[in-house]
Parts: structure tokens; C-alpha cells; sequence
């Protein structure tokens, strides 16, 4: 089950910039508490980067520079947001999951409407860009379910390349946050590491092919279809957090 929902989870990373709509449900419906299946998650998340980094060498030829530069700002950001979750009591994150799950879900449902109304510039040394790019790495590092919108959508107005070749540096700088948290979580966390392998190897697996459904099948109907089980799966957990 991990390994199918790992598979799925890296391949809807890459294509439609989310994941943990799909892994984080099924880790909670194996009995690991919110927490923990959110620090377990991140921990195996380390391996979509670096499957969808394997995957992607056509777009990111020539964006190592690029890429080393924002990921230095999102591995930092990722360490602030996994302090934060580490040093808050865990049924603070238990009632705020739901609205951070709700409310990405929409973000994700209207990521095409925000992009045309976003500036596209060059200009990735801005310090109003770096700023975001940094606070949204923070979100990665806390939770992340649809950080990848949130980090597509900066980058876009920050790297003016094909959506592909922009979709392929979220996915590296992203898998830098999820590293830094990784560390985090590693040495202070509560993860379940038997755990990790099955759902980290379907992360390796769908981050690889990812990038390849990504350059032919139209994100979309992606993304609708995740959007609206994200905002069922946050009335869902909503009524627990809450009754």
C-alpha cells in the first residue's frame, strides 16, 4: 500500500506539484498518529526530489547555478519550519492541518488563474521574491501538502523559462527543503522508519516518472480531481480535529 501510494504521491508531485494529499491519508489510516505520519512523510519525500532530479536532465541542463542559489534560500527556510513544527505541541498541528490541507487545495484549484496574474520576470535576486520563496520553503518544512503550487507559482514570476523547465527546478529546490527537514526530523522527530522504505521507494519510482507524464498528459484534470479530494480530506480531518 505505501509502495502504490508512494508511487502515485511522486508522480502527482512532479506533475501537479502535490503530494502529501495522496501519502499523508494513507499514513494516518495505517494508525500513525498526525504528527509522526507528517514527519514520516517529509522523511521519505527526500527520494521524489531526487527521482524527479534523475528524471528531469533535459530541463534543468544548464540551471545548476540557478538551482544551487534558490535551493541554499528553500534548504533554509525547510530548517525554520521543521523547528517550528518540532518545538510546537502536536495538537496544535492536529487542528491546523485541516485548514493548511483545505486551503492548499484551493490554491492548487486556482494555480493557473494566479500564475496569469502573476508578473513573470527574470528577476530571481529580488529581495520581495526571496522573501517568498523563503516562507513558502517554511510551509515545506511544517507540512507541505501543495507547497510545490506555492513554490511554482513564486518561481514562475522569479525564472522566466518553459513551465517544464520552472516545474523542474521546484522539484530540486523543493527536494532541498525536504532535506533540511529530513535532518530535523531524523535527530529530534518521532519517525517511524519501518515505514519509510516502501513509501520512499514509490517516491524514487514516481518522482522518476513523473517528469515524462509530465511532458505529455495535460495537467488539469490532475488537478482538479486532487483538489477536490483535498478539500474533502480537510472537512474529514476537520470533524475529528474539531468533534
Amino acid at each position: 500500500m505505501l509502495l502504490a501510494a508512494g508511487t502515485l504521491g511522486g508522480i502527482f508531485s512532479t506533475v501537479v506539484s502535490i503530494a502529501s494529499l495522496v501519502t499523508y491519508p494513507v499514513l494516518l489510516a495505517l494508525g500513525v498518529p498526525p504528527l509522526s505520519a507528517n514527519m514520516t512523510n517529509t522523511v521519505s519525500l527526500v527520494l521524489t526530489g531526487a527521482g524527479s532530479v534523475a528524471g528531469s536532465g533535459p530541463e534543468l541542463q544548464g540551471q545548476g547555478r540557478r538551482v544551487l542559489r534558490l535551493g541554499i534560500i528553500t534548504a533554509l527556510g525547510g530548517a525554520v519550519g521543521a523547528t517550528v513544527l518540532l518545538l510546537t505541541p502536536a495538537s496544535t498541528f492536529t487542528v491546523v492541518v485541516p485548514v493548511l490541507i483545505a486551503a492548499a487545495s484551493l490554491v492548487l484549484l486556482v494555480q493557473p488563474r494566479i500564475k496569469r496574474l502573476s508578473p513573470t520576470a527574470d528577476g530571481g535576486n529580488r529581495p520581495g521574491q526571496g522573501v517568498a520563496l523563503f516562507a513558502v520553503a517554511i510551509y515545506v518544512g511544517y507540512f507541505g501538502a501543495a507547497a510545490g503550487v506555492m513554490l511554482l507559482v513564486v518561481l514562475s514570476m522569479m525564472i522566466r523559462e518553459s513551465l517544464v523547465k520552472v516545474n523542474a527546478v521546484k522539484n530540486a529546490v523543493s527536494g532541498m527543503a525536504n532535506a533540511m527537514a529530513t535532518v530535523c526530523f531524523a535527530l529530534f522527530g518521532d519517525v517511524r522508519w519501518a515505514l519509510v522504505a516502501p513509501l520512499a521507494a514509490g517516491f524514487l519510482v514516481g518522482g522518476w516518472v513523473g517528469p515524462k507524464i509530465a511532458r505529455k498528459v495535460p495537467a488539469g484534470p490532475f488537478r482538479v480531481i486532487v483538489s477536490l479530494c483535498g478539500v474533502g480530506l480537510a472537512v474529514k480531518l476537520g470533524i475529528s480535529a474539531y468533534h
